[in-house]
């Protein structure tokens, strides 16, 4: 078992990390940029290490200064908790580099589920149902773009390939507004991620949005921990988590567990991540992507199976097998958890 490990992040998640850290008689360490000198999570660390840096550019986002310090304090594992480096690939490459355990999935894994076309192209070769659509594969024109779009059926939505919580995506309801909607999408994808590539889906009217905990170790064990229910949005922002979903069957919740751990399996992933599924009005559901780090909303599974995910994270990652079998696990009541938003 590890003696130390640096937790790269701030905040709430930093505290709850540093919590179980503790529970297991390792030493947890904490990183903070000047302005965060004095905050909670520094408090609850046993050590802290100043980054150097007021903004989060020149510090918690800076692979060179944290790999550093791990080094000069004898550190053993990063956690790096959801947010900041927590799915940047060279993050997890400098750590095994470094010959620091980076708790989370292989680099491979993280860099190939970031781009949403490769996802689709693998789900898709295991037999796990993705949306309909074009995968923007090569340099098309235009008028075949169009012809692309009318085959797939309006409303349709455009995409960024390497994007996320909505940036890079428009809806297009008719051919008139295609030119316009591509061109915009493809300027907030490079401005958000250096990366322009978009690709187009069939457009679900009223869709619930349904993500599924799974969790992998080395030794080829895959589970799945249940649904969480996240369609009360904002802005392609989840509001509203939950779990047990009041919209699925015991038929349908097996399926969809079913396919989460299948796709988790044909990437072989390993510690926590998320399989993330659209489902239409009629019950039928669509891969939509893959979280690969520990999301926000982990507590809320948490509560419902009892087992603490940041305890297992680090069993894992230390070469551990999952500390539970699919069989073993079970829902028991329900959780909820809301988000505060401060806007202007």
């Amino acid at each position: 078992m590890f003696k130390k490990i640096l937790i790269a992040n701030r905040g709430e998640i930093a505290v709850r990390i540093a919590q179980t850290v503790q529970e297991l008689g390792i030493t947890a360490a904490a990183v903070f940029s000047e302005p965060d000198r004095r905050a909670v999570h520094v408090a609850a660390a046993d050590e802290a290490y100043a980054l150097e840096g007021s903004t989060s550019a020149e510090s918690y986002l800076r692979i060179d200064k944290i790999i550093d310090l791990a080094r000069k304090h004898g550190v053993d594992a990063i956690h790096p908790g959801f947010g900041f480096l927590s799915e940047n690939e060279d993050f997890a490459q400098a750590c095994a580099d470094a010959g620091i355990t980076f708790i989370g999935p292989k680099p491979d894994v993280i860099r190939d589920m970031g781009d949403k076309i490769i996802a689709k192209e693998k789900f898709t070769a295991a037999g796990v149902p993705v949306v309909p659509g074009w995968s923007g594969a090569g340099d098309v024109s235009l008028d075949e773009l169009k012809k692309i779009a009318a085959g797939v059926g309006y409303p349709v939505l455009i995409k960024a390939a390497a994007g996320g919580g909505g940036k890079g995506m428009r809806v297009v309801k008719t051919e008139a507004e295609l030119q316009g909607a591509l061109e915009a999408a493809q300027r907030e994808a490079n401005a958000a991620f250096g990366d322009a590539r978009v690709f187009i889906e069939e457009y679900i009217t009223r869709p619930r949005h349904i993500e599924y905990q799974i969790f992998g170790d080395s030794h080829g064990n895959v589970v799945h921990l249940f649904e969480r229910e996240c369609s009360i949005q904002r802005r392609h922002q989840k509001i509203v988590e939950e779990s047990p979903s009041t919209a699925l069957s015991a038929e349908l919740r097996a399926k969809m567990g079913e396919a989460a751990v299948r796709a988790a399996k044909a990437i072989g992933y390993t510690n926590a991540g998320t399989v993330e599924f659209i489902v239409d009005e009629s019950g039928a559901f669509f891969f939509l992507e893959v979280n690969t780090r520990l999301q926000v909303e982990h507590p809320v599974t948490e509560m419902v199976v009892g087992h603490d995910l940041v305890r297992a994270q680090i069993g894992v990652a230390a070469g551990g097998k999952l500390p539970f079998e699919q069989d073993q696990l079970r829902q028991t009541g329900h959780a909820m958890e809301v988000r505060v938003y401060a806007e202007d």
